[in-house]
């Protein structure tokens, strides 16, 4: 993908490093990228990245201000080696020569084994996870079409169950009432309505109005 379709600012997705990030700008045959809510940047491949979707948006931005309120879950952050000892240390230095060299897989498979080996060797320091809540604003999805539906309910010992089938456009099913009024005489109809909604954690939905 050719990166002057990257503006500044903008959150892509790595596959590599398997996380989004901010599009930051070329460095010669890389592009930077910095974590979203800051930290400290990495270099990624132009024509592996890609613009983040907005799951993936979402759940940085939800990630980044856990960080910023100390709310990282300890289920899913990296383990820290206990101190003293040597398989701790070796599978940590372990995951830092992944992480040097850019290798998220390498990085990943360190840290099931070092918590494998904390469970093992180390239960009394493993740390309860924490539930913690995270305040959403719940919005329509622009990128998905709502639908309208009409099933016919007239009838005096049971209903006549015809249905307009399923329309992106209110109107096509008014019309269809009317035909099957004009047919039937039937008066009676159950609507239905349809959309598809997305949570956004309320501070990116609070600073997400007009500029």
């Amino acid at each position: 993908m050719e990166t002057t379709a990257f503006e500044p600012g903008m959150q892509v997705f790595d596959p590599v490093a398997r996380k989004v990030g901010e599009y930051r700008g070329q460095a010669g045959p890389y592009v930077m990228l910095r974590p979203v809510g800051g930290g400290r940047e990495w270099e990624a491949d132009p024509a592996r990245v890609r613009p983040a979707t907005q799951e993936e948006r979402i759940r940085a931005g939800v990630r980044a201000a856990n960080r910023r309120t100390g709310q990282d879950d300890p289920a899913t952050s990296p383990p820290s080696p206990s101190p003293g000892c040597d398989t701790c240390a070796e599978l940590a230095a372990r995951r830092d020569e992944a992480r040097a060299r850019h290798d998220a897989s390498a990085v990943t498979d360190a840290n099931v084994l070092l918590r494998r080996h904390q469970e093992q060797a180390h239960p009394a320091t493993r740390t309860r996870r924490v539930f913690r809540y995270i305040p959403y604003s719940i919005v329509q999805d622009p990128t998905a079409m709502p639908e309208y539906e009409a099933r016919c309910v007239s009838g005096d010992e049971k209903d006549c169950g015809a249905g307009s089938g399923v329309h992106h456009d209110p109107s096509q099913v008014e019309e269809w009432q009317r035909r099957h009024s004009q047919q039937t005489r039937h008066l009676r109809y159950r609507r239905t309505f349809g959309d598809y909604a997305v949570l956004e954690p309320l501070e990116r939905a609070a600073g997400a109005g007009p500029t």
